[in-house]
């Protein structure tokens, strides 16, 4: 193999080098007629060494190429680091300093609107029968002793028949106590035998009470005779729950579901599932604000009354509950709503303004100044926002860190510099 000097392209590479440093221009005519050259050298070549000289050559031309090209300035740089924001006029944005404030824990969770079973009746018929007249309707309003439904029921008849045969019966235990005291007033009977008529008479005004409270017990009047059972209201309200419909049959009150269910609805529960998790969150008496879709823009205060000590195996979570007066009946039965419970305590919080926040890719950001002209995009967790406008957070930052004022105003000037 011949020697490197004896290379014909040698002192074009010289030439090259000594060019390129001084003026690009002409380096870029070299580097064109030096190509040709080594196409040439590679078809004279054809050992393994002049090849790997080559390729080393092409390397080399790359090199000094790549130098000469050099990017241009942007006001807005991204670096290695995607986080990482490089910006030239700094000044232009607003920026806030995260603060720490003594606040409430705020804990969200949805739950339901349900009556109050301490005001909910349950009506039930005490004797069985066919239904011949319903009167109401589910989700209709009853007074006190309204008549709901009217039943054809045998077990009322019987009653009756055993009532007025206990009357009969006791007429004629009356009659015979009273033939038997004039007898013992004159001495025609022993005494034993005014006794026993005494007790007879006894047992049949018993036995007549027991009708009588029958009658009474299966909803009739014993003056009244009927087989008719009025089944009536036993205090106002609501009907939230119907399970009987016209001319069907009520079976007997052992295997019959209940007829129909009433509430009153001036107070109502507010129901709402908190996970295992969060339980240590709230505590009785604690402040609650409740919101619904039904209606919105409005909220309505309450405290929590009672915490369940028993949890659902299913969703790991326990019912909370909270007292909301209903005067007006807004709220419904089955309504959804969110609750926001604020401890009665007060805890360290670092709060931010809300415009920082940015929410991206389902989680939440803040720009952070991280030297004279870099923000570094940060991320949070939101724990609530405050009625001022400051939203509290947790991680990424700490007080007395300085952030972007307005998060996505920051983020569009980064994204349309970078076009």
């Amino acid at each position: 193999m011949p020697s490197v000097q004896s290379y014909p392209f040698m002192p074009t590479i010289l030439r090259l080098r000594n060019t390129s440093s001084s003026r690009p221009e002409q380096a870029n005519s070299a580097v064109s007629g030096i190509g040709c050259q080594v196409s040439v050298v590679k078809n004279r070549m054809f050992g393994r060494k002049a090849l790997i000289f080559a390729a080393l050559f092409s390397t080399f031309v790359a090199l000094s190429c790549s130098n000469e090209t050099k990017a241009s300035p942007t006001k807005t740089d991204v670096t290695v680091d995607p986080n990482l924001y490089k910006v030239e006029y700094p000044e232009l944005f607003k920026l806030a300093t995260v603060e720490t404030r003594d606040l409430p824990t705020v804990l969200n969770a949805n739950g339901s609107i349900t009556p109050d079973v301490n005001q909910t009746i349950h009506v039930t018929s005490q004797g069985s029968g066919q239904v011949v007249d319903l009167k109401v309707r589910l989700g209709d309003y009853v007074k006190k002793r309204q008549v709901l439904l009217s039943i054809h029921s045998a077990d009322l008849a019987g009653a009756f028949s055993d009532y007025q045969k206990a009357v009969a019966d006791e007429h004629l235990s009356r009659k015979a106590l009273d033939r038997t005291q004039l007898l013992y007033s004159h001495g025609a009977v022993a005494q034993k035998d005014l006794e026993q008529e005494e007790d007879a008479e006894e047992k049949s005004k018993v036995d007549v009470q027991n009708a009588e409270q029958r009658i009474r017990l299966l909803g009739a009047d014993p003056d009244r005779p009927s087989s008719l059972i009025e089944l009536r209201a036993p205090v106002s309200g609501t009907i939230v729950e119907q399970n009987i419909s016209g001319f069907e049959g009520i079976k007997s009150l052992d295997n019959s579901p209940n007829l129909f269910t009433i509430a009153d609805l001036t107070h109502v529960w507010v129901l709402c599932d908190v996970y295992e998790n969060d339980l240590g969150k709230v505590h009785l008496g604690d402040a609650s604000e409740i919101r619904l879709n039904a209606y919105p823009g409005k909220v309505y205060h309450g405290k929590i009354v009672d915490i369940s000590r028993i949890l659902d195996p299913n969703t790991r979570s326990a019912k909370v509950r909270v007292v909301l007066p209903n005067l007006d009946g807004s709220l419904r039965p089955g309504m959804f709503v969110v609750a926001t419970f604020r401890s009665s305590k007060l805890q360290p919080r670092t709060v931010v303004p809300s415009t920082a926040v940015m929410r991206l890719q389902d989680q939440d950001w803040v720009f952070r100044k991280d030297g004279s002209q870099q923000f570094r995009r940060v991320q949070v967790q939101t724990l609530g926002e405050n009625p001022d406008g400051m939203q509290e957070i947790q991680g990424g930052v700490k007080a007395g860190d300085e952030i972007v004022a307005n998060a996505l105003e920051f983020s569009s000037a980064v994204a349309e510099q970078n076009k």
